[in-house]
């Protein structure tokens, strides 16, 4: 809630500086960065780098290697305070913000993630062919899976496949499935029984993935609910969350390729517009889940 109302802490920033530099103008934002400004804990020095990165405003010091950190560790350096609680009250009182102490899910953000919502995914085991779900899983469970060595063997051994029809073939008899989007009695759109409020956006053939990665780690618009490596080892899986409420499954995966294609030039697998869009699950130990997944676990 206060980096909601602080702009992803940099109104937080904004105050802090301000302390050391009235009526001055020391924040200048540029997309997603700051103009390189003064850093009143370092001598006054032209040498702070604000900028966001994954919906938080955080810092670096171009002179000072350990100085880094995000709004709050910023804020601990002016406030001083004794507890994590007592500096986000100082927070909330300094900046005028009007969040009530006895809102204690809106001042302890860090330690207690949001769990009122969690999403359902059918899970098929190997071959492709079979459209009828093992079980249910979890998004944390899934997760696990991607970063345990269940997949590790089959995932090296289709990379190392150099022949296309091959690799599909293995690919396709070899990898376990999940269809993010929701829970299927047999997979097939006209055999949904709920919708998880999940989508799957594939990219297949990324010359720089880790770039693509984290561009969509930092997307201001989109949320990721988890991102992992493809199978084939140079593609990205990234589920993101949608409103129903408001589109369609269709209208919102149209709405989405579109917007990915404008801002960063990415092409997506058109096949995700089905709901019942199958998804192998490769290994990957260093996929990234949302932390709101992980206290259901």
């Amino acid at each position: 809630m206060i980096l909601n109302k602080t702009h992803y802490g940099l109104k937080i920033y904004a105050y802090v500086l301000r302390q050391y530099y009235p009526n001055q103008t020391f924040l200048t934002l540029s997309g997603k960065e700051c103009r390189i400004t003064k850093n009143p804990f370092n001598k006054d020095r032209e040498t702070l780098n604000v900028q966001i990165l994954n919906c938080i405003a955080i810092h670096t010091d171009s002179e000072l290697k350990n100085f880094e950190g995000d709004a709050f560790n910023f804020a601990q350096l002016h406030f001083k305070t004794e507890s994590e609680e007592e500096l986000l009250n100082a927070i909330n009182e300094s900046l005028f913000l009007g969040l009530k102490k006895e809102q204690k899910s809106e001042l302890n953000w860090l330690d207690e993630p949001d769990d009122t919502w969690y999403a359902l995914c059918s899970f098929y085991k190997a071959p492709i062919r079979n459209v009828y779900p093992f079980k249910t899983l979890k998004m944390h469970e899934i997760n696990t899976l991607i970063k345990s060595d269940k997949y590790k063997g089959i995932t090296t051994r289709l990379r190392a496949i150099q022949d296309p029809k091959e690799k599909r073939a293995y690919k396709a008899n070899n990898f376990d499935y999940v269809t993010f989007s929701g829970e299927f009695e047999r997979r097939n759109d006209a055999n949904l029984l709920k919708h998880s409020s999940l989508m799957t956006i594939d990219f297949d053939h990324l010359p720089n993935l880790n770039e693509v990665k984290k561009q969509l780690l930092e997307d201001e618009y989109f949320e990721t609910e988890l991102l992992f490596t493809s199978p084939s080892g140079d593609g990205l899986k990234w589920v993101i969350k949608i409103d129903l409420s408001k589109a369609t499954h269709q209208e919102y995966f149209k709405a989405v390729s579109n917007y990915l294609q404008q801002k960063y030039k990415l092409e997506v697998d058109q096949s995700g517009k089905d709901i019942s869009r199958a998804c192998f699950l490769s290994h990957d130990p260093d996929a990234i889940l949302h932390k709101k997944h992980k206290c259901n676990e």
